[in-house]
């Protein structure tokens, strides 16, 4: 698998919302205000560490999810010339949701497999490594106590993440989104979070094709992953990761990320 489409489409609103509280310098300040997370500046672009832990994994092809006016990350990656990733794009015309994010990649997956991920997201290493390497497709669960111990995210807000529900045989069979406190009693420990990271093959588009939106009024990828477990009987591996995951979406995150990644090397 050499394949990764990074959703990179999302409307930025919590980084473009005004926070007294957030310390930016004034590049940082000038791309939050137009909600292009992945090119929030920490040292370089936040996305550049993104696409060079995937090239560092063995991916040899990413395509980003972007808006219509996105030029901007067009502009970067084209007058960048990456040289271990090569860079395309597909546009999702209208803010519909991630399974519709997904569905605007099915040209570039072709028939192959490939990997999803955020574009504001900063994923282990070993994760996309490991889905990479999986047969089949797949799901990336983190487990909450490495989550606690060494993500930029607060414990509030890893609290609050989806959980993955993983069968005696190591298959993901349901996502839960916001579970309630008697539904988190019950599930077994420690608990592994879904992070929107995963392995897909053709399979995955009917499934967007077939979903209805969500209560938010979205296309939603967890949905679709169900709708493949359970209509098309497609089974979905969980590859447990004990490692963090850094997130950035909000301006506030902008510092409490950048000490993660110093001393990382980008190479594109």
């Amino acid at each position: 698998m050499e394949k990764a489409v990074i959703l990179a489409r999302g409307l930025g609103t919590r980084m473009r919302r005004a926070d007294g509280a957030a310390s930016l310098d004034p590049r940082q300040q000038a791309v939050a205000e137009t909600g292009v997370k992945a090119l929030i500046p920490i040292g370089r672009p936040f996305l550049d560490y993104v696409l060079s832990a995937l090239a560092d994994a063995g991916y040899r092809r990413a395509c980003l999810v972007v808006a219509p006016d996105h030029g901007v990350i067009r502009q970067y990656y084209d007058q960048l010339q990456p040289k271990r990733l090569r860079i395309e794009y597909a546009v999702q015309e209208e803010p519909r949701g991630t399974a519709d994010a997904v569905a605007a990649a099915e040209g570039f997956a072709g028939g192959d497999p490939f990997l999803v991920i955020n574009s504001d997201t900063y994923y282990p290493l070993e994760a996309v490594r490991r889905l990479r390497e999986q047969d089949g497709l797949a799901a990336a669960l983190f487990e909450q106590e490495a989550m606690f111990a060494g993500s930029n995210i607060s414990a509030e807000r890893i609290r609050q993440f989806a959980v993955g529900r993983i069968d005696g045989q190591g298959l993901l069979t349901r996502i839960l989104e916001k579970p309630d406190e008697a539904t988190l009693a019950s599930l077994p420990r420690p608990l592994w979070l879904s992070m929107n990271c995963w392995r897909f093959g053709p399979p995955i588009f009917e499934a967007c094709r077939n979903i209805r939106p969500s209560p938010r009024g979205e296309l939603e990828i967890p949905d679709a992953v169900q709708y493949a477990i359970e209509v098309l009987g497609e089974p979905f591996h969980a590859v447990c990761v004990r490692a963090p995951v850094l997130d950035l979406t909000s301006r506030q995150d902008v510092a409490t990320i950048g000490p993660k990644l110093a001393g990382v090397e980008v190479r594109l």
